[in-house]
């Protein structure tokens, strides 16, 4: 390879890294600026879900639980509770039943749900306490939905390409079917974001997720 050749690609690469600091640039000043924003106006609908939950079922309005986060780290994933009480202790025991085939459990019918959970599941209600996750840095409006640290245990190498990114409230997989899609399917649609991921895809995504939200889509 000649020398002129050498800087070609020592410069493509530095232009590469420039976009890509802007990139997260941007991308951290819209997950703080909207996170931020949503907290604030929709406070009043969660002072509400949170007393709905506490009347309606045993157990705190919150629930918190370890995810694993970009670069395999782990931290404290905020989300109104949905589910009995005791539902991590009745896991084990529903993990053969999972409609989505490959490591992510989830059941159409999971008897664990509560009537209200049921609800705010369906119209992802029990995912507005990330917000706050998103404003401390934890999380970000889009990226990959974070795994459970059993669920990472068990990852292919070829899924382990998720902990890349900062994980996210929606994304790509999610405005595609959410719990319809199998797990390798996710896996790929996840691994297509890192690799295209942008500013205005992240807005595109989070207008669509509006709309996958309203119609409740591929929810349960």
């Amino acid at each position: 390879m000649t020398i002129a050749e050498n800087v070609y690609l020592d410069a493509l690469e530095a232009d590469a890294t420039r976009q890509q600091r802007r990139y997260q640039m941007a991308k951290r000043s819209l997950d703080v600026g909207a996170s931020a924003v949503g907290l604030l106006v929709l406070s009043p609908l969660l002072i509400i879900v949170a007393a709905v939950i506490r009347l309606t079922s045993r157990g705190p309005a919150l629930y918190v639980q370890t995810r694993i986060g970009r670069g395999g780290t782990p931290f404290r994933i905020y989300k109104f509770r949905s589910m009995c009480n005791d539902a991590e202790q009745r896991r084990a025991a529903l993990i053969a039943k999972s409609d989505r085939s490959g490591v992510c459990f989830k059941q159409k019918n999971d008897p664990r749900v509560t009537p209200v959970g049921r609800f705010i599941r369906k119209y992802s209600i029990d995912e507005l306490p990330q917000l706050f996750n998103v404003l401390i840095g934890d999380m970000s409006l889009v990226g990959p939905r974070p795994a459970l640290p059993e669920e990472v245990e068990e990852y292919p190498k070829r899924a382990l390409g998720r902990l890349k990114a900062l994980p996210g409230i929606t994304g790509i997989w999610q405005v595609s079917g959410r719990a319809e899609i199998s797990f390798e399917n996710m896996v790929e649609k996840d691994l297509d974001y890192i690799k295209r991921a942008n500013i205005i895809l992240d807005i595109k995504l989070l207008i669509v997720t509006f709309g996958t939200v309203v119609t409740a889509r591929g929810s349960y």
